[in-house]
């Protein structure tokens, strides 16, 4: 079905590997379009449930961009390539109502990086390396890594890594707050589904609303109180809250429909 990426659906959880190991899974055009293909799925099919987004092989989760798309393009085209990316693929997965985690199998540099930072949160494998070093090119992120990483880490820390081009492994990555979590590769997928798996129990209106209230929180949205004011007195209107809060009276677990 797609020519570079693999997907498979077990247990609700949708993993989708950006399948170019012999070039470092790079993202090129046909990866943006067939990743914007397959986030369309994740927002039509009731059978996916949740995200796990990786990479092929033990090396790279994505290790950049295709640079050699990028010789021919000029200011326009440039900004035009940024613009796609962001309304297939970043904002579409930061935006997602189901949880989507990055298991970040190896280097996640420059898109790469990008891509990991849009998903709602990050695991990662001890070997993994993380980096935006765009400006080694004679360019910044252009897919949304100014921003999401300053929000993640710090203005501080985010000016250091994107003017230096630095890299950071998976503990200080960890310790800056761009990972949640960092296991051995072996168990890195393993680890990342059963976080995944928990998720999945709880009530699927309320992590989508959750989702989009944190993300207002991140971008600063002067809105963010009231907006979750409104979705917790929507939260009232489902069947879910009914279902939870009797669960919760009759000391039982609560099965959630979703409505």
């Amino acid at each position: 079905m797609y020519q570079t990426l693999l997907t498979d659906l077990q247990e609700g959880i949708l993993t989708i590997t950006i399948n170019r190991p012999d070039k470092m899974n790079a993202l090129n055009k046909d990866v943006v379009a067939e990743l914007g293909q397959v986030l369309e799925e994740v927002y039509n099919n009731n059978d996916i449930k949740s995200v796990l987004l990786t990479g092929a092989g033990e090396k790279a989760f994505v290790a950049g961009a295709d640079i050699s798309e990028f010789t021919a393009l000029d200011a326009a085209g440039g900004a035009a390539l940024a613009q796609k990316g962001a309304d297939l693929v970043f904002n579409k997965i930061e935006n997602c109502p189901k949880p989507v985690i990055a298991a970040v199998n190896g280097f996640s540099l420059g898109g790469g990086c990008e891509l990991a930072m849009s998903c709602h949160f990050r695991t990662a494998s001890e070997n993994a390396k993380f980096g935006q070093p765009e400006v080694n090119l004679g360019l910044i992120p252009g897919y949304g890594g100014t921003q999401r990483l300053t929000q993640l880490i710090g203005k501080g820390k985010a000016m250091e890594l994107m003017i230096t081009a630095d890299m950071v492994g998976a503990d200080e990555a960890k310790a800056l707050g761009l990972v949640n979590h960092v296991f051995p590769l072996a168990d890195l997928i393993g680890e990342t589904r059963k976080i995944l798996l928990k998720i999945q129990t709880k009530a699927p209106v309320a992590v989508a609303k959750a989702i989009a209230c944190v993300n207002d929180a991140a971008k600063g949205n002067q809105d963010g109180f009231a907006n979750e004011i409104k979705r917790f007195g929507e939260c009232f209107a489902t069947e879910d809250m009914k279902e939870g809060a009797t669960a919760f009276l009759e000391k039982r677990k609560a099965v959630f429909a979703g409505k």
